[in-house]
């Protein structure tokens, strides 16, 4: 760990925006969101996933906000193997950054979900034969990468997503110049932060929310720092926008869910076993997905696939219930549509125009 500049106020939060490649107002409202989290003394902290094409700058934007909020020698590093590298890494330090992810093993996808909301690790003691070493953390994460790295609903809901857009060739900067300057600066942005969170410690008794999304604490925070920065509302409306567009991408994603979805189009509601919505599925999937890796190989495995994604859906209109039916108390899967409009309602904080209930457009 490296040490941390001594905080100036005076600064500007729009002075950070000016080292980070965002597109929208929105997107850097939540950038400043998941820095306050950071800052927070517990959790639960979200995963801040970026994506784009090469020449985005997401590994510089992953190094700015690592040096930012938890400097280090190493800032940025590649996935671990294997559980207990990822809680020792969670051990030594506050923020994990890990670049240039390719894809994420079922596996760390579910221990990032621990490390996010905060979880123990339990390992033998080396040279021991009944002593255990635990490791217990809750840790805010950085993951970058080219494609789409976060696929399932679990992580999706605890993320914030941002794709970032090539930089031209005469935006570019050298990178000595770009952290020359943000050092300079480093000192004002850590005091403007730190206000926030003074703000923030001052509201959070008062600050409700009409409707609690699955980071709950997260969502309360940010909302009890905005008004240091932005008007009463701001953040809600970025992070309901942000939400629903992570829906329709981890849908997509995987083929089961766009599957079900596709099957509910023209209809309101299906009724059948496992094995028969396999064949249904199947059918609309067509051949070249019915009979790829990801596709499930059993009625069994198809019921656990719903259940994973039975979440995202049922905020897309679509809801899945499992049933037992007749004296012989066969299994039966029952789908129907909701009858919502393609949206989803969201409330904001109260006393606030974005208090109100408000329809956000996913597709």
């Amino acid at each position: 760990m490296k040490a941390m500049p001594i905080p100036v106020s005076g600064g500007s939060i729009e002075t950070l925006r000016s080292f980070l490649n965002v597109q929208t107002d929105a997107d850097f409202v939540l950038v400043v969101a998941w820095a306050l989290a950071c800052l927070r003394n517990r959790g639960p902290y979200p995963v801040i996933v970026l994506s784009g094409e090469q020449g985005s700058a997401k590994s510089t934007f992953s190094a700015i906000l690592r040096a930012l909020l938890d400097p280090n020698t190493a800032p940025l590093r590649a996935l671990p193997r294997e559980d207990r590298d990822l809680f020792i890494a969670a051990s030594n330090g506050h923020v994990l950054a890990f670049d240039n992810v390719s894809g994420l093993p079922a596996w760390i996808s579910d221990t990032l979900c621990r490390l996010t909301t905060g979880g123990g690790f339990a390992v033998r003691q080396l040279y021991s034969d009944q002593d255990e070493v635990l490791f217990d953390a809750a840790r805010p994460v950085i993951l970058n990468g080219i494609e789409d790295i976060v696929t399932r609903p679990d992580l999706a809901d605890r993320a914030v997503f941002l794709t970032l857009e090539p930089i031209p060739e005469e935006r570019r900067r050298p990178e000595q110049d770009l952290w020359a300057a943000f050092e300079a600066e480093r000192p004002r942005l850590l005091g403007v932060l730190l206000d926030a969170v003074a703000k923030g410690l001052a509201e959070l008794p008062r600050t409700k929310l009409a409707k609690l999304p699955r980071m709950a604490d997260f969502a309360l925070w940010a909302t009890a720092c905005e008004t240091a920065l932005w008007p009463a509302g701001t953040f809600w409306s970025a992070y309901c926008g942000n939400r629903d567009e992570a829906v329709d991408g981890v849908i997509d994603a995987d083929p089961v869910a766009a599957a079900v979805r596709a099957l509910m189009l023209t209809r309101t509601e299906w009724t059948g076993t496992a094995s028969d919505l396999l064949g249904a599925l199947a059918e609309m999937a067509g051949e070249r997905v019915a009979k790829s890796k990801t596709w499930p190989d059993s009625p069994r495995a198809l019921a656990g696939r719903l259940r994973r994604a039975a979440t995202f859906l049922r905020k897309v209109g679509i809801d899945i219930g499992f049933e037992r039916e007749g004296r012989a108390r066969t299994r039966m899967i029952r789908i129907t549509t909701t009858g919502q409009p393609g949206c989803i309602r969201h409330a904001g904080p109260p006393g606030t125009p974005a208090g109100r209930l408000r329809l956000s457009p996913l597709f």
